[in-house]
């Protein structure tokens, strides 16, 4: 997301047989009358240095408490008829206009963006060069990115934001941040992903928005710090759940859904941790169960 001062020296001509010319007497400098009008100095120019934006100060961003209802919608027409104070929509797929009539209602927004691989349906897809492009990550359409390349990713991700931004979202929650213990195509390592995750950090904060940590359980102890609140899939089926908890003890949301338990099977457990749980589809369209 930026004059040098010169300096003359005076320098006396030397005369012959190596005896230094007299210098030529100055005339003197006129005086002005007492009544005469005088100009200013002229102000010395200055070039107004170009700074990135500020991140928004930690207890003036939006941090959702444990236990806040959700509404998780990433395909179909989002239904905004559903009594809860968050909805996590497509930050492309929805215009303004959806935000502000969530905001209508009293509701904050989530706007979900890809950050870890390239989707050759987006608009800005031509933006990513082949070289940043791995393997498949098992959705149509969808390649892993090198995220050690924050030379080219950067610019398109905060392109993004930008987006979100514009558009009247409160928040980012950013997919695919767990790419180094998946096969990528690209020699990644945990500390590769750490970096990335905060610059995607950094880059929503500088926006005012908040920002979500998408699965990623093992560097929650490393990153926490760094968001503010966590979006989790199954934690509930795999036996991960105890994992999320420090975002609770931080007094930030846990975003939670599972797709093949009954609630049932996980509402128990994930209430008395102080999740926001929910069972939805793998569409992820409207129809949601959530824990009571």
């Amino acid at each position: 997301m930026i004059g040098p001062v010169l300096a003359t020296a005076l320098c006396f001509a030397c005369g012959s047989a190596g005896q230094a010319a007299m210098p030529t007497p100055l005339a003197p400098t006129p005086v002005p009358s007492a009544t005469a009008a005088q100009d200013p100095p002229p102000a010395p120019s200055r070039v107004a240095p170009q700074v990135s934006p500020l991140p928004v100060p930690p207890a003036t961003r939006w941090v959702p408490a444990p236990g806040t209802a959700w509404q998780w919608q990433l395909s179909g027409k989002v239904d905004t008829g559903v009594d809860v104070p968050v909805y996590d929509i497509d930050g492309v797929d929805n215009g303004s206009e959806v935000v502000e009539a969530l905001h209508r209602a009293g509701r904050k927004v989530i706007c979900y963006v890809n950050v870890g691989a390239a989707e050759d349906f987006r608009p800005d897809a031509d933006a990513f060069p082949a070289a940043v492009k791995g393997k498949s990550n098992g959705w149509p359409g969808e390649r892993w990115l090198d995220i050690r390349r924050s030379d080219v990713l950067r610019p398109i991700m905060a392109a993004r934001f930008d987006t979100c931004r514009d558009k009247g979202f409160d928040a980012v929650e950013p997919d695919n941040v767990e790419g180094y213990t998946n096969d990528t195509g690209f020699p990644l390592t945990a500390a590769d992903q750490l970096t990335y995750n905060r610059m995607l950090a950094e880059l929503a904060h500088e926006r005012g928005l908040s920002i979500g940590l998408k699965n990623d359980l093992g560097q929650i102890p490393d990153l926490l710090a760094d968001f503010d609140f966590a979006v989790n899939e199954q934690c509930a089926e795999y036996g991960e759940c105890g994992r999320l908890i420090p975002f609770i003890k931080a007094g930030k949301a846990v975003f939670h859904v599972e797709y093949s338990l009954d609630t049932a099977q996980f509402c128990p457990e994930v209430k008395a941790l102080g999740f926001s749980s929910m069972r939805k589809n793998l569409d992820l369209g409207p129809p949601r169960w959530p824990c009571r």
